[in-house]
């Protein structure tokens, strides 16, 4: 990837999250007040299946909740707690995840593509048939899930380790 798109995406990014941010605290934010779980402790509810594109769960507590199946797409987990959170299946693309636990989370054939996944932890996390592509994610981070990188993501036809450069 070159420097001028890598640049364009975190500045994409960055206009992304200062407009949801804006938008969180306006209360007459209809989209954001059905979606917007921050600081919350939401801890083992049950999210499956569900649309929760743009979805803001900033700082919250989200250790095993479900979210089998899931619509994240562009969601915001920064700083999120997902300790044994179900993720399998769900669509993460584009999410804003930097700083989150995600330590024994099932990431089993779930979609990360273009995700930022920066400064977050990965320990004991399942990532059989996970598609990082694009994902901003810690060359060290990358490393650990190298060792255990496996599969073929069955909606997007990509390999772990050759998403996540192993």
């Amino acid at each position: 990837m070159s420097l001028s798109k890598f640049c364009a995406r975190w500045l994409t990014r960055l206009l992304l999250v200062a407009s949801i941010w804006l938008a969180v605290g306006i209360n007459d934010f209809t989209l954001a007040a059905q979606t917007n779980y921050s600081r919350i402790d939401v801890r083992d509810r049950d999210f499956s299946g569900q649309d929760l594109t743009g979805g803001v769960f900033v700082s919250s507590e989200m250790r095993g909740v479900n979210f089998s199946g899931a619509n994240l797409t562009n969601a915001m987990l920064t700083m999120g707690v997902m300790l044994k959170t179900n993720l399998s299946g769900a669509n993460l693309t584009g999410a804003l995840a930097d700083r989150a636990t995600f330590d024994e989370a099932d990431l089993t054939n779930a979609i990360l593509t273009e995700a930022t996944l920066t400064r977050s932890r990965f320990y004991g996390a399942k990532i059989t048939g996970a598609d990082f592509t694009d994902a901003l994610i810690d060359r060290a981070q990358a490393k650990l899930l190298c060792e255990r990188a496996d599969g073929v993501n069955p909606v997007t036809g990509v390999s772990t380790r050759a998403s996540l450069g192993c």
